[in-house]
């Protein structure tokens, strides 16, 4: 009698355990449906504007700091808003996004600025 009981109590602790390490049963998530190709021509656009405007602040605190005079500063502005215009104009053709070869020669002419403005 002992022996069953002690058994039925090792039963319990051990079910008791293995319920705590067991995973829950995986839901069936939703396929994810696949991008659509205007919103990812519009976050293209939105990119690049966020590094225009980030690489604006830059200028605007090197010439605060001193680095550049601020003839020059504005000089590089200018040539951002260049930048800017350019690919509103391209995104225009597109019903307000950008294709990944714009985006990708944009990028290009920002770099160059970025290495203006960083020199």
């Amino acid at each position: 009698m002992q022996h069953i009981v002690r058994a039925l109590g090792c039963f319990a602790l051990v079910s008791s355990l293995a319920a705590c390490v067991v995973s829950p049963s995986q839901q069936l998530a939703e396929p994810s449906r696949a991008p659509n190709p205007h919103e990812m021509a519009v976050h293209r656009l939105e990119q690049v504007d966020g590094r225009i405007d980030n690489m604006g602040r830059s200028i605007d605190a090197r010439v605060n700091q001193g680095h550049f005079p601020p003839p020059d500063g504005a000089a590089l502005h200018r040539r951002l808003d260049t930048i800017r215009h350019e690919a509103h104009d391209m995104a225009g053709q597109h019903g307000g996004g950008l294709t990944g070869d714009e985006q990708r020669v944009l990028n290009q002419e920002l770099d160059t600025a970025s290495a203006a403005i960083n020199r």
